[in-house]
Parts: structure tokens; C-alpha cells; sequence
């Protein structure tokens, strides 16, 4: 399902929100590290790993895998799930943590792309169909309702013409269609529906700018980030600390461009107070939050306009942020990680926070696809 194209020979599809699919690759291992109370690295134990380890179930068929709350397809399409469980998020008919993989009840081969949130989960098939399940106070499920669903529905609008969704970690949820329209649903206190309005939406609505060119869309905590084809970025919602990189700190209802405008932006990571994005000149840029060195500029203040990380450099790929870490994978196949380290998230075999980027302690030139979540990373490496 083509987004935005990689730009690299080996990678045949596109940056798909925090995470990107990798196109039938043999070899594809799956590691995570990090914080681990409720199983979320899926090794069986609930003991934080400041090292890379794999999964219990291991193999080498791992395709996508999103870490906001851990979930992953195989490349068989099947959807597996793990780690935080009180609120119906596995899919799977409990509000029970697992820490080793599960399929939600609705089983199946044919899941294609999967998005988490704090609480929520929501997945595309490969017949186009959108799918939702966790908690849906706010809507974030768009089936018009409320309540914690702990097996798949999908949203009120239903449709097999959905291409790419992506979760917000507080209670939001947005989509685009194959006719490149986006779609959003959910918690709006700060605008990031981008409706114009400060109004939650139990069901799918376009934001103000409508149209038919949406290409890729990530989101936030409180704020949306989303790419058009022309290769310009839009971002609304939550400002406090610049993540709008407007330099400003006003939220917005509606789309704004970044203060650096451009038309050359190829894909982009919203997370609690922050967003990174790189041009399609491989260069990696980042702004909002800066607490403990996320911005990888080698210092620890905010930023409401985008910087680089102090490594710089046009080799970047693709690049995950969720809380207060980033990961960024380069065209060398190398894996760099910066931010906040107390539970061992960087993967380097230390708890240091680092304001610049450092490779996970297992090095190497083979890794293909990162996404950060909640104090923990995953990674998927290509080749046995």
C-alpha cells in the first residue's frame, strides 16, 4: 500500500505513520527493549531490557510492527498483539496483559496496517476495511459510541476504501482514503481533528482544508502532523511547547505549515510534545519538546521552529517518536536513538538519557523498520 515512496531499492512501499511496511522480506526478526511492566516487549517476562531482545514467539515473518502499545503483522497477515490489556486494547475479548503475542478474536490473514494508542488499536485489512477496538470514551473508535470495545468493529462509516490509519496516544484517531481525503475522529479540546472547532467526534469528519491530497498522516499526543502530495506539511492541534513548529505556542483548530515551509517533506513521527520529519534530501529535522534531549541537537531546551539533530547529515530514512525518545533508522541500515534512557529505551546498555543520537548496543547495518512507544522501542532487522 503505497504512501510515500522509500526512495530505496529494497523497500517497496511507503512511511506509514510512526512505522513503515516492509514488502515480504525473508529474515524479518523482530526485537524490542526498554520498559516492560505490563509484558510489552512480548519476551514472557515483565522485566525492562536495556538491550534488544526478541519476542517470545521469535521467527523471522515479522512485516509491521507499531510500538505506541505494541502490535504486528506477520507476512502471512496475521495481526498479533501484546502488553497492556485493562481497557479491551489487545483485541483479543479480555482486559487482560499479555506479555507474549496474541491475535485479536477476529483472527484472520489478511491485516495489512495497525496503529496504537494509549488505550485504542485500530487496523487496516487488505480489503480496505477499518477496524477498532479499546477504549472509546472519546469517541476514538468512530462507531458513533462510547465504552470500552475489546474485540474489533469497525467505524460507523464503514467503507473498503481505507489506506492508512494512525492513533493518537489521548483518545483520537485518523485515517485517509484511497481518494486521498482525511478523515478524523475522537478528543478535539485542542483542535486536533482540525475541524475548526474545539468539539469531539464520535464519527469520521474531514478537517477544515478538506481535499483530495493526503498522502500520510501521523499523530500525536494532543496535535496532528500530516503530509500532502506535493510534499508539503500540515500540522494542527496542541502547540505548548512548539510542536507545531510555527514558531508559535498557540494551538490550532486547522492546518498550519511549518515556519519552514517547502514542498520536499517525505515522512513524519508526532508524539507526546514533539515531531520529526525528513525531506526527501534525507535530512531529519525535529521540534516541540525538549526535556530530556529528544531533539537530539545536544541541548535540552524546546524548540517552536525545526532544527537538526547535532549528527545532521542526508542519510536519513525513517525516523519514530513517541514519548520522550526518537529512533531513526539512516540508508545505511544503521539504528540511532536519543532522549530519555531510565528505562533502558535507547537499547545502548545504559539508563543515560542522551541529548544527541547513539547506536542500540547490537549495532549492525540490517535494520529496516523502528518505532518507539511508551519508555520502550522495537525494531525489525533484516536477514537471518
Amino acid at each position: 500500500m503505497p504512501f510515500i515512496s522509500a526512495g530505496d531499492g529494497d523497500l517497496k512501499s511507503a512511511f506509514i505513520t510512526d512505522a513503515w511496511l516492509i514488502d515480504q522480506f525473508v529474515g524479518n526478526r523482530l526485537w524490542s527493549w526498554g520498559y516492560n511492566f505490563y509484558g510489552q516487549l512480548g519476551d514472557n517476562t515483565q522485566t525492562s531490557r536495556s538491550t534488544p531482545v526478541q519476542t517470545v514467539t521469535g521467527g523471522t515473518n515479522w512485516q509491521f510492527i507499531n510500538t505506541g502499545y505494541p502490535a504486528a503483522i506477520k507476512t502471512d497477515g496475521t495481526l498479533w498483539v501484546w502488553g497492556r490489556g485493562d481497557s479491551g486494547q489487545l483485541g483479543d475479548n479480555t482486559s487482560n496483559n499479555r506479555s507474549s503475542p496474541v491475535q485479536t478474536v477476529t483472527g484472520g490473514t489478511n491485516w495489512k496496517q495497525v496503529s496504537a494508542g494509549y488505550a485504542a488499536k485500530a487496523a487496516i485489512k487488505t480489503d480496505g476495511t477499518l477496524w477498532g477496538w479499546g477504549r472509546n470514551d472519546s469517541g476514538q473508535l468512530g462507531n458513533n459510541g462510547g465504552g470500552l470495545i475489546s474485540s474489533p468493529i469497525q467505524t460507523i462509516t464503514g467503507g473498503t476504501n481505507w489506506k492508512q490509519v494512525a492513533c493518537g496516544a489521548y483518545w483520537f484517531t485518523a485515517a485517509i482514503k484511497t481518494d486521498g481525503t482525511l478523515w478524523l475522529w475522537g478528543q478535539n479540546f485542542y483542535g486536533q481533528l482540525g475541524d475548526n472547532t474545539r468539539i469531539d467526534k464520535s464519527s469520521p469528519v474531514q478537517t477544515i482544508t478538506g481535499g483530495t491530497n493526503w498522502n500520510q498522516v501521523a499523530c500525536g499526543y494532543r496535535h496532528t502532523a500530516a503530509i500532502k502530495t506535493d510534499g508539503t506539511l500540515w500540522l494542527w492541534g496542541q502547540n505548548f511547547y512548539g510542536q507545531l513548529g510555527d514558531n508559535t505556542r498557540s494551538s490550532r483548530s486547522s492546518p498550519v505549515q511549518t515556519i519552514a515551509g517547502g514542498t520536499n517533506w517525505k515522512q513524519v513521527s508526532a508524539g507526546r510534545a514533539a515531531t520529526a520529519a525528513i525531506k526527501t534530501d534525507g535530512t531529519l529535522w525535529i521540534w516541540g519538546g525538549n526535556s530530556y534531549g529528544e531533539l537530539g541537537d545536544n541541548t535540552i531546551s524546546n524548540k517552536s521552529s525545526p532544527v537538526q539533530t547535532v549528527s545532521g547529515g542526508n542519510s536519513w530514512k525513517q525516523v519514530s517518536y513517541y514519548y520522550q525518545h526518537m529512533a531513526a533508522i539512516k540508508t545505511d541500515g544503521t539504528l540511532w536513538t536519543w532522549g530519555r534512557n531510565y528505562y533502558g529505551q535507547l537499547g545502548d546498555n545504559t539508563q543515560t538519557d542522551r541529548s544527541s543520537p547513539v547506536q542500540t548496543v547490537t549495532g549492525g547495518a540490517n535494520w529496516k523498520q523502528v518505532s518507539t512507544g511508551y519508555y520502550g522501542t522495537a525494531a525489525v532487522t533484516y536477514g537471518d
